[in-house]
């Protein structure tokens, strides 16, 4: 039986990743260098990275005053920079420039009339620096329950924003509940969702819809990877996640066309086996 192979053309790294990971790599050249926090999440990047000299920390207290720490893409916490500052620890900063445009809106957002809500998961490594950009008047909300126990009687403004790799059906939904709900304030709306978040999950619908199985490539911590799969599970019922090619169970792949996607962090390579593999069955 022969299969119709059908890789979405936005399918691997989005151009924060690639901005990121090739100049690590180029900062490598010189030699060893920190990084705080995994630079991406997807261990075939994380490994091959490591294997050239990058050592992930979790913190700036396991390294010494005036060494060198590249920040990842999913920025970090405002208050890092300070830390970093006082112990003349150079950091080369590699933060996504979405990422980093949402810190200098909420930034420019701060007052006492105004409560700043950004649409994220709470345990995303972008969401918790973000919300430090913020201010006292803020929180996180990821679902309605979330948006239930926020009280903001005492405001004028509500200004919204989202984590850049966030669902965008769900966004949009959580943003007209508040919209309804807090009708007699004066609310802004900023989708910052990045272009290749959206694009990436539009064309997963598109793939869905016209695809027998759907194959989804990404790490297993990738928030935009697990979005991918969520999307496309609710239109394809066939549809699987892999990390690499090991991970491809063949038994579960049917039908004669298949759909591939993969995540902003996941590299070429990865997705080249699968659909190697895919050609050989």
């Amino acid at each position: 039986m022969k299969r119709i192979i059908e890789v979405g053309s936005l399918a691997g790294f989005c151009y924060g990743v690639k901005r990121c990971v090739d100049s690590i790599e180029k900062d490598l050249e010189n030699g060893k260098l920190y990084c705080l926090g995994e630079i991406v999440h997807n261990p075939v990047v994380i490994k091959n990275l490591e294997d050239k000299g990058l050592v992930i920390i979790d913190s700036l207290d396991q390294v010494d005053d005036n060494c060198t720490v590249a920040i990842r893409a999913h920025g970090i916490e405002k208050e890092v920079y300070e830390i970093a500052k006082k112990r003349n620890i150079k950091l080369i900063d590699y933060t996504c420039p979405n990422v980093s445009k949402i810190h200098d809106i909420v930034e420019r957002e701060i007052s006492d009339d105004t409560f700043i809500i950004t649409i994220s998961h709470k345990e995303h490594p972008e969401t918790k620096g973000t919300i430090t950009y913020c201010g006292d008047n803020s929180a996180i909300i990821e679902n309605e329950d979330d948006l239930n126990n926020l009280n903001l009687d005492d405001y004028k403004k509500i200004f919204v924003v989202a984590q850049t790799t966030f669902n965008e059906d769900l966004f949009n939904n959580l943003s007209t509940m508040i919209k309804e709900r807090y009708s007699d304030k004066e609310i802004v709306i900023k989708n910052t969702i990045c272009n290749a978040t959206s694009n990436r999950q539009k064309e997963v619908r598109d793939l869905a819809s016209r695809n027998d199985s759907m194959i989804i490539i990404g790490g297993a911590h990738s928030s935009n990877t697990e979005k991918l799969y969520k999307i496309s599970k609710s239109i394809c019922d066939n549809t699987i996640i892999v990390e690499t090619v090991d991970d491809l169970d063949m038994s579960k792949i049917t039908g004669t066309r298949i759909g591939v996607m993969a995540g902003a962090s996941t590299p070429e390579v990865s997705i080249r086996e699968v659909v190697e593999r895919l050609k050989e069955e």
